[in-house]
C-alpha cells in the first residue's frame, strides 16, 4: 500500500519519532478510547508498562514525559515546547497529571514499569496502558506499538496489518518500485507526478501543494532555531551545540553562497536540525526524528545549488518532497523505518534514499535514474546499527545525519551519470535492508547495549 506524504512528513517534537511522538500519540488515543467508553471520569489511576526498546532507552528519548503529556491531552503536532516544559515541571512537583485536562490522578515518570528484557511479538517498541478504578480494578487496557516515524498501531491492528486497505486500491497506488516505474511509463510521468496523483485521491492539488510548502517552512524554521541556540544539549553527555558557531564562521567565509561551500551548508543544516531535535524542539519527522536532518539538508542543496531551485524554489521543494515520499512509502511498507526493528539503516538509510531520489528528480533525472539514486543511497547504508550513547539521540545520530545527507547528494549525482540501467533494484536493496535488520543482534537496535553505547565512556565524552 502507498503511504501518504503527510504521514511520512509530520510535525512533532524531538528527540525521537518512535520513542517520543509515537508514545504521545498512543497516550492520546488511549485517552480518546476512555472517553468513547465513557470511563474517563471514573479512571482513578493509569498503569504504564514499557517494553524492550521503549523501556531500555525511553529515559533518554523522552518517552515517559511524552506519555504523561499525551494523557493530559497534548498532541505532538500542536504542543508548545515552552508550555510542555513548564507543565512537566509542575507534574514532577505535584506527583500527578490532569487526565484530559480534568481530574488529577497520581502518575509520574517514576511510576512507569520498565521491562527492557521483554519483547512483544509484533514490534520491540511496545507499551501497555491500563485504566484502573478507585479500587485498583483494571477497567480498560490496550497495547500499542510505535513502529517508527510516529506511526502507532494497537495490538488488534497488528494482527490485521496484512489485510488489504482501501487506499491500497486507490488510483495510482503502488506497492513496489517496479510498480511505481510502470506507472511512470504508462502515464509518461515523473515519480513526483505519480505521488501527486495518489494524494489527489483525498485532497486537491492546491491543498497538497500548500500543505507540503508548510512542511518545508517548518523544516526551515527548525534549521533557523537550531543555529541560534548555544550551550549544551540536555543529558549526561554534555554535548556542545555546534550549529551556532558553525553558522557564524560559514556566513563570514561565504557571504555570496559560492558553490565550493555547498557541502559545508548541507552539513550545517543537518547539524542544526538534529541538534534542535536532540534538544526536544519542534521537528518534521522525515521519515523519523533520528534521521530528520537529512531531507532538510538535501532540500537546502536542491533549492540553493541547482538550476531548478534558482528558477522556482517552491516548485523545487514541492517536487522534491513528493518524490522523497514515494521512496519513503516503499521503505516503510516493504521493510521498516524503525531503528528498534532494523537498526539505523532503516532510519538514516531510508532518509538518504528518499533525499537522493528527490534530488535526482530536481536535477532532471528520469524515473529510472531517480530509482537508481535511491538504490545507491540505501545500498551503501546497509548494516548501519542504532547504538546511541546513553540512550540519547545525540552521538552518533547528529553527525550521522550530515554524513548521510552528503551520501544522498553523491548517490543522486552518480545515478545521473548513468542511464538508469543498473544491476541491483531498489526493491531488492529494500528487501536486503529488511533481512539484514532481522539478522542484526538486538543490542544494535536502539537498546544502547552494544556498539558505541558500551565502548565509549559516558563520563569522558568529547564532542
Amino acid at each position: 500500500m502507498t503511504i501518504s506524504v503527510f504521514d511520512l512528513f509530520s510535525v512533532g517534537i524531538g528527540p525521537s519519532s518512535s520513542h517520543t511522538v509515537g508514545p504521545m500519540r498512543a497516550a492520546n488515543r488511549f485517552l480518546s478510547d476512555l472517553h468513547g467508553a465513557q470511563i474517563a471520569d471514573v479512571t482513578a489511576d493509569i498503569r504504564v508498562d514499557l517494553y524492550a526498546s521503549l523501556a531500555a532507552t525511553g529515559s533518554g528519548h523522552g518517552t515517559m514525559s511524552a506519555i504523561l503529556l499525551g494523557l493530559e491531552g497534548m498532541e505532538p503536532e500542536t504542543v508548545d515546547i515552552d508550555d510542555m516544559e513548564k507543565r512537566l515541571a509542575e507534574i514532577r512537583g505535584s506527583g500527578s497529571i490532569r487526565l484530559a485536562g480534568g481530574h488529577e490522578i497520581p502518575l509520574t515518570e517514576a511510576d512507569m514499569i520498565l521491562r527492557p528484557l521483554t519483547t512483544l511479538p509484533f514490534h520491540p517498541n511496545a507499551m501497555t496502558l491500563t485504566a484502573l478504578s478507585a479500587t485498583k480494578e483494571a477497567i480498560y487496557t490496550e497495547t500499542y506499538f510505535s513502529i517508527g516515524g510516529g506511526f502507532i498501531v494497537t495490538e488488534k491492528e497488528s494482527r490485521t496489518a496484512g489485510e488489504r486497505s482501501a487506499m491500497e486500491s486507490a488510483a495510482f497506488s503502488f506497492g513496489s518500485a517496479a510498480e511505481l516505474l510502470e506507472l511512470t511509463k504508462a502515464r509518461k510521468a515523473s515519480i513526483s507526478d505519480i505521488m501527486l496523483a495518489f494524494e489527489e485521491n483525498t485532497r486537491t492539488a492546491d491543498e497538497v501543494r500548500d500543505r507540503l510548502l508548510h512542511i518545508r517552512d517548518v523544516m526551515v524554521e527548525c534549521e533557523k532555531r537550531g543555529i541560534t541556540r548555544t550551550g549544551n544539549l540536555p543529558g549526561v553527555l554534555n554535548v556542545r551545540r555546534r550549529a551556532h558557531d558553525w553558522y557564524q564562521h560559514l556566513a563570514a567565509e561565504d557571504p555570496d553562497r559560492n558553490p565550493i561551500f555547498a557541502e559545508d551548508w548541507v552539513n550545517l543544516v543537518a547539524l542544526s536540525v538534529n541538534e534542535e531535535n536532540a534538544g526536544g524542539g519542534k521537528i518534521v519527522t522525515a521519515p523519523t526524528n533520528g534521521a530528520a536532518g537529512i531531507i532538510p539538508a538535501v532540500l537546502h542543496y536542491s533549492v540553493h545549488y541547482t538550476q531548478a531551485g534558482a528558477t522556482d524554489p517552491n516548485e523545487t521543494a514541492f517536487r522534491f518532497l513528493l518524490t522523497a515520499a514515494a521512496v519513503g512509502s516503499l521503505c516503510k511498507e516493504r521493510a521498516s523505518i524503525s531503528g528498534a526493528e532494523v537498526g539505523c539503516q532503516g532510519e538514516v538509510g531510508s532518509a538518504a534514499a528518499m533525499a537522493a531520489a528527490g534530488l535526482a528528480e530536481i536535477l532532471g533525472g528520469t524515473p529510472e535514474q531517480v530509482e537508481n539514486a535511491a538504490e545507491i543511497a540505501m545500498e551503501h547504508s546497509l548494516g548501519l546499527t542504532c547504538d546511541p550513547i546513553a540512550g540519547l539521540v545525540q552521538i552518533p545520530c547528529i553527525e550521522r545525519n550530515a554524513i548521510s545527507a552528503g551520501k544522498a547528494i553523491n548517490a543522486a549525482r552518480m545515478a545521473l551519470r548513468g542511464n538508469g540501467v543498473h544491476r541491483v533494484s531498489l526493491d531488492e536493496v529494500i528487501e536486503t535492508m529488511k533481512t539484514t535488520g532481522a539478522d542484526m543482534s538486538d543490542k544494535y537496535k536502539e537498546t544502547s547495549t552494544g556498539g558505541l553505547a558500551i565502548n565509549v565512556a559516558v563520563n569522558h565524552v568529547e564532542c
